[in-house]
């Protein structure tokens, strides 16, 4: 393993005034192991305190830490700069607005996601005695739904989403079927009315780029399939 890589990072301040650029910084390989926010981190500390980046558990769990490494989305927490090409190119996540360096603003990715309406909506009361439960064969059809830890890793990786700004995303759509599957849940006729559109499950071309960004293994091309054979099966 080389001793140290490069890490040629994106900078933008907006109210530097100055255009985008990339700045090269040389990161020690300190030991085996070490991921790419180990790399950032150790630019902020010793070289540069005022590079800006999003980070947080550092397990793969909180998805604030989404970036584009060499031209694909990933978590920089899980991403081993043993496994990268150098010099590493490590950008914002494509599409949205920057706020400062690899910072975006996610307003819009969220808001998207808020549109599907992702909780249990119900219609009756819940039972006196207990809380609502499933079988195990109900909980199973969540998994590889519930995971989603809204990364924005794939809606960016999406040339639809990127093309069409009201597209509301692979994330939005795979959590809307992730409640609809939901036996616990009445709403599914309310998401349906929602994403029945150009806007929403029918401009999905099956890229499939949001299968390969997605850190946490889920597909989302194969949830927004499902939303559409559901869609069609509801009205014949």
């Amino acid at each position: 393993m080389a001793k140290s890589v490069t890490f040629s990072v994106f900078r933008y301040d907006p109210e530097q005034g100055r255009k985008p650029h990339y700045t090269d910084y040389q990161v020690d390989i300190e030991r085996p192991g070490m991921m790419v926010l180990d790399g950032l981190n150790q630019i902020r500390w010793r070289q540069d305190g005022t590079l800006a980046y999003r980070r947080s558990c550092r397990e793969g769990v909180c998805g604030s830490d989404g970036i584009n490494v060499n031209g694909v989305n990933m978590l920089s927490c899980i991403t081993h700069i043993e496994d990268l090409k150098d010099p590493i190119v490590v950008q914002p996540l494509p599409s949205m607005p920057v706020i400062k360096d690899l910072v975006v603003d996610l307003t819009d990715f969220y808001e998207k996601f808020y549109l599907v309406k992702p909780y249990l909506i119900t219609k009756g009361p819940p039972p006196s005695d207990r809380e609502r439960l499933q079988t195990p064969e109900q909980r199973k059809l969540l998994d590889g739904l519930y995971e989603c830890i809204l990364c924005a890793c794939c809606t960016t990786s999406c040339p639809s989403y990127w093309a069409d700004p009201e597209y509301l995303g692979p994330s939005a759509l795979l959590n809307a079927w992730r409640f609809i599957v939901d036996s616990r849940d009445d709403g599914a006729d309310e998401r349906l009315e929602i994403i029945n559109n150009r806007n929403g499950a029918w401009r999905c071309h099956t890229i499939l780029n949001c299968v390969e960004a997605c850190p946490k293994l889920l597909n989302p091309t194969e949830a927004i399939g499902q939303i559409k054979k559901t869609i069609v099966q509801r009205k014949f």
